[in-house]
């Protein structure tokens, strides 16, 4: 028969088990037939025999199986970071690169401040900082950061 353990007394070892059949019925350590101590809300199998429990075993349970994650697709683009990448380091000062991933308006800026001395001491460093950003991002950051 199938029922749950109600309570077990530490100090004695006897326990109470309620049946499927909303009896209930006590058991001796000598009835419990498992290694290990029984707890109180356990789901148990036993023989039952003159309001007792008798050859008492856990049931076993199934361990909860989590799902799997589901990993997020790639989000595909038409742009590719190794391109954009040479780009900058070719003509990164221009703001080409900028341009290629859609960025026209910091690739007007680039090529305006290109024309001062002071812009292109600006434009030849941030060009080599977003080639390399580019190089060291991943594919899928950088489709979600320049995917239209």
């Amino acid at each position: 028969m199938r029922g749950q353990i109600l309570g077990v007394d530490v100090r004695s070892g006897d326990g109470l088990v309620a049946g499927e059949d909303g009896e209930r019925y006590t058991f001796a350590p000598e009835d419990w037939a498992q290694h290990g101590e029984p707890m109180r809300g356990q789901l148990v199998d036993f023989e039952a025999a003159a309001g007792r429990a008798r050859n008492v075993f856990p049931v076993p349970v199934a361990p909860a199986v989590a799902p799997a994650p589901v990993a997020a697709p790639v989000p595909t683009i038409d742009r590719n970071k190794y391109i954009a990448a040479v780009l900058a380091f070719l003509f990164g000062i221009f703001g080409i690169h900028r341009f290629y991933l859609g960025r026209v308006t910091s690739g007007i800026v680039m090529a305006v401040l290109t024309f001062t001395v002071i812009g292109a001491l600006v434009t030849v460093p941030l060009s080599i900082v977003d080639m390399v950003r580019y190089l060291v991002m991943s594919d899928r950051d950088f489709a979600a950061r320049y995917g239209r």
